[in-house]
């Protein structure tokens, strides 16, 4: 309680400061022989961009609405109906208009029926304890679901085909029966959105994983037809006789085509960017089954369909349009855009649509959190922008219902779900449903600056250099290309971590102890770094996970196709490897190469792994040692690659992707050897993940093996010739293995170099977003779309008076090879005297043997290790379980539990993991 308290006595006197940039420091003592000071900001520091936040914390409710982690502000319009059973992919109105069943994830429910009457939840139907109706899994496509005309039957999609309800007189649905496609080869169907025939006979169904519809018989669910489109058709509607789908890839690729993967599809690619670089619309005649069906070019990544009066509108996501396709020849004949703010292109995702009686078109601008609103009259009347609404996290399905306008919004207001007293996580995931009636036009133009407001987009937010001829350095220059201070640029993302976890038993920051699972114990060189660099205690992760995740720190935007893939991952997890979720404005990388600077990778959004015979956790161990003291090269070098050619043009050869039984202390030799050959790059990107846990060391070694080789690395680099002119940001690409008492997106991070402010306690609000901004701004990288060109690059945690103290490792404190079935034969870890006390233990009491045992058998079946590793793979609510359970020596209840549950008790064990197929 002594935290919480200072907490709001820094936040009351944070609130008095005024003018823009002004800031006072606070000396506090520390546990240790070094002082922190504590930098806090006012919350008037000025209105530019996302500098509004100044001290606020994601959950604080202000003026301008709640604050969450993608550096915006919730205050939707109208109604809203908080679903605290995880995000809501896509969702439908019953034809009278009196339900919304929602497809939902994240929770342990598929679906969702809302009486829109009672503005209430009525049923959840899923496999967990709090489902009224029981089905056997939680998967879900990522559109529908789907009523018949009559509003009697209701259609779900799932991995392998549909479940078929049967909806009672009050709205609930009954009765599941499962409708299979079957696989072709290694595709799974992966059905996206179904439609009825007017008579309610036929069901056309979207084929997403094997790229084409499908005619099936309503009643008997045998396929009658099929029919191949362009790639991973999602979207359905049928306007007379003609079936119109969307295609996600766009057309099949042509011969002598550049193509990345998806799904086992070659997909015509840029590649530089890896993103696609078709869309269309498949058009098939119902009436006449045989008819070749016909393609319209659209803009790409076409997403949601919506039909009126013989029109149909496509909301191209990729593109940030809307092409109006006229039915009766089949031509786009206008094209609306869906870019609001002038300073971007691109990122605000179009994804719903539909059409008021009065002549009103809205547009769902899903990472924009807003509804864009148009005049329109007819096809080739052209539409008129009006201005925008406001609406809550990641709207993704919007519908007119009488007079009222309803919105399903994936992300609702975070990770606010109530699910332990103990502290938040990423999976305490909600959606809302929001209901309004449309203002008028006036009032709709009076809402628009309030949009604008809490996405931070505001005036000169890119500013780019005219001239910089002698213009005087500064570490993070105002205008992009002016000149900076700091020339190489260091980004080292780790797995997973909330600030609690590693940071809460810092008492100068605002940390819970009893949550920090690895304090400086296993930590020490984080902990020093916080100490001798700065102690960040208000930064945010913004994704659930490491598909999110690992896309907000590369690409500074989770694209819409990995938002909307989540109820099932099976198309894709990790996107790097899959061409739909990469935006056509490119990576941090080709945007380095694009401003002349040179780019470095290794391991970060690598996809392909080769490991040689003998390549053990313990040989890989004592070869890293070998390394060290002989500078040998690795006696099992390992082989890498990358889907994406630009990244394969830039990465170290030899750097082993996401891999738990490789230490990261052999990465770090790896990358030791090129770094004191050839030097650094500009821009130089590592994936360090052992902080995931999971392998063959305990989970305690292995977060110390990720400390030490973090330490060393900025040691290597801080006694080298190029710290002068270096910035290195340690990273985690999400925070959702464990808890933390702010918010579960809360996570630690390092700012590292001379120019960095030194032993500060700085609360300011940061994010990935914000830190991408700060190395595209020294860089003089041109921002990648409309999150990152609103954002507000670090600036205050540089100092224009640089300090040149080197770093110095600290040995670890907890042995390395602590929990091996098998010691290495270089020998054991040991770790000095004084810390033997210290160590973690690995026996478990008699009392728990039993469930111990069972979770062994758990870790069995899942994919933490090989070259198959697969991040997150585990139930997320398990493992957070296991891991605490380990480090704490099977003695204590996870943080809120009064007892050590087995796999199958653990609250929350119904979540869906990352690959479901896992």
């Amino acid at each position: 309680m002594q935290v919480t308290r200072r907490r709001r006595r820094v936040e009351r006197a944070a609130t008095g400061a005024s003018g823009a940039g002004r800031s006072r420091k606070v000396r506090l003592a520390t546990a240790g022989t070094a002082t922190l000071a504590l930098v806090v900001t006012g919350t008037g520091i000025g209105t530019a961009s996302t500098q509004q936040f100044g001290t606020q914390h994601v959950t604080q409710q202000t003026k301008d609405g709640m604050v969450v982690s993608s550096d915006q502000y919730l205050n939707p319009i109208g109604d809203r109906l908080v679903v605290n059973n995880g995000k809501i992919m896509a969702s439908s109105i019953s034809p009278d208009g009196t339900h919304l069943a929602a497809l939902t994830t994240d929770g342990g429910i598929a679906l969702t029926i809302v009486d829109l009457k009672s503005y209430k939840v009525q049923q959840l139907i899923g496999n967990s304890a709090s489902a009224n109706l029981k089905i056997a899994g939680n998967d879900v496509g990522q559109e529908g679901p789907s009523y018949s005309p009559d509003g009697k039957f209701l259609w779900l999609a799932q991995t392998d085909g549909y479940t078929k309800f049967t909806v009672n007189a009050d709205g609930t649905l009954a009765n599941p029966v499962s409708v299979k496609i079957p696989a072709d080869g290694p595709k799974h169907a992966l059905v996206a959105q179904a439609v009825f025939s007017p008579d309610g006979t036929v069901v056309y169904a979207a084929v997403n994983g094997q790229n084409r519809v499908v005619a099936i018989n309503a009643s008997t669910g045998a396929v009658l037809q099929s029919w191949n489109t362009g790639i991973a058709p999602r979207d359905l509607v049928l306007v007379g006789n003609k079936l119109y789908a969307s295609n996600e890839g766009g057309r099949m690729a042509k011969p002598g085509e550049t193509t990345i993967n998806s799904y086992n599809t070659p997909v015509p690619a840029n590649p530089a960017t890896g993103a696609s670089t078709t869309g269309t619309v498949s058009v098939i005649d119902t009436a006449n089954p045989a008819a070749a069906v016909k393609s319209i070019d659209v803009g790409l990544h076409p997403t949601a369909l919506y039909t009126s009066k013989g029109t149909v509108f496509v909301a191209n996501t990729s593109s940030n349009s809307v092409s109006v396709i006229d039915s009766a020849n089949d031509q786009v004949v206008q094209t609306i855009a869906t870019q609001p703010w002038p300073a971007a292109s691109v990122g605000y995702e179009p994804d719903g649509i539909t059409l008021t009686q009065d002549g009103h078109l809205l547009v769902t601008l899903g990472r924009a959190n807003a509804i864009a609103v148009y005049r329109y009259a007819s096809p080739k009347d052209p539409a008129s922008y009006i201005g925008l609404l406001p609406t809550d996290y990641f709207p993704t399905a919007i519908a007119t219902v009488g007079k009222d306008i309803v919105v399903s919004n994936t992300r609702g207001i975070d990770a606010q779900r109530p699910t332990t007293a103990a502290g938040h996580g990423t999976h305490d995931t909600t959606a809302s449903v929001q209901r309004f009636q449309l203002p008028d036009d006036r009032t709709i133009k009076s809402y628009t600056p309030k949009v604008f407001r809490q996405n931070g987009w505001t005036e000169n937010s890119v500013q780019v250099a005219n001239d910089n001829r002698n213009k005087k350095p500064v570490p993070v220059p105002q205008r992009l290309g002016d000149p900076s201070t700091i020339k190489h640029v260091f980004l080292i993302v780790k797995e997973n971590r909330t600030y609690d976890q590693v940071y809460g038993d810092m008492p100068q920051g605002n940390g819970d102890a009893a949550l920090a699972q690895f304090g400086e114990n296993v930590t020490p060189n984080q902990h020093a770094l916080a100490q001798q660099f700065g102690l960040y205690d208000n930064t945010y992760d913004i994704g659930t996970n490491s598909a999110e995740g690992h896309n907000w720190l590369m690409q500074a935007d989770d694209p819409e196709y990995t938002e909307s893939s989540a109820g099932e991952y099976l198309r894709s997890y990790d996107t790097e490897n899959d061409v739909l979720g990469h935006q056509k404005s490119g990576f941090i990388w080709t945007g380095a190469q694009a401003a002349g600077q040179s780019v470095k990778d290794f391991g970060e959004f690598q996809s392909m792994e080769t490991k040689p015979a003998g390549g053990t956790w313990q040989n890989y161990y004592c070869d890293a040692k070998n390394m060290a003291a002989t500078g040998e090269p690795s006696a099992y070098p390992i082989k890498t690659g990358s889907a994406i050619p630009s990244l394969n043009d830039v990465s170290v050869p030899g750097f082993p992707l996401f891999d738990t039984s490789v230490p990261d202390v052999y990465k770090e030799q790896v990358w030791k050897q090129d770094f004191e050959k050839n030097g650094p790059a500009n821009l130089n990107m590592f994936w360090l993940s052992n902080d995931h846990t999971g392998g063959p060391a305990s989970p305690a070694a292995q977060v110390a093996d990720n400390d030490l080789a973090t330490g060393q690395i900025v040691d290597e680099i801080s006694h080298s010739k190029y710290w002068k002119d270096s910035a290195i940001f340690v990273v985690e690409d999400d925070s959702q293995a464990g808890l933390d008492h702010v918010d579960g997106h809360r996570a630690p991070i390092q700012v590292i170099s001379p120019y960095a402010q030194h032993g500060v306690v700085d609360n300011r609000y940061y994010s990935q977003i914000m830190m991408i901004r700060t190395i595209e701004q020294i860089l003089g990288i041109q921002p990648m779309n409309q999150k990152d060109s609103a954002a507000t690059p670090m600036a205050t945690a540089f100092t224009n008076k640089p300090d040149f103290t080197p770093f110095t490792a600290v040995p670890n404190r907890t042995s390395l090879t602590a929990g091996l079935a098998t010691q290495p034969t270089c020998g054991s870890d040991v770790v000095a005297p004084q810390f033997a006390a210290v160590q973690p233990s690995t026996a478990v009491p008699a009392s728990e043997q039993q469930v111990a045992s069972q979770w062994a058998a758990w870790q069995k079946n899942q994919h933490f290790t090989g070259p198959g590793a697969i991040p997150d793979s585990a139930n997320p609510e398990q493992m957070d379980h296991f891991t605490w359970y380990q480090v704490h020596g099977w003695k204590t209840p996870y943080p809120g539990e009064n007892k050590i549950y087995s796999p199958d008790q653990v609250p929350g064990a119904y979540i869906p993991s990352a690959e479901s197929d896992g």
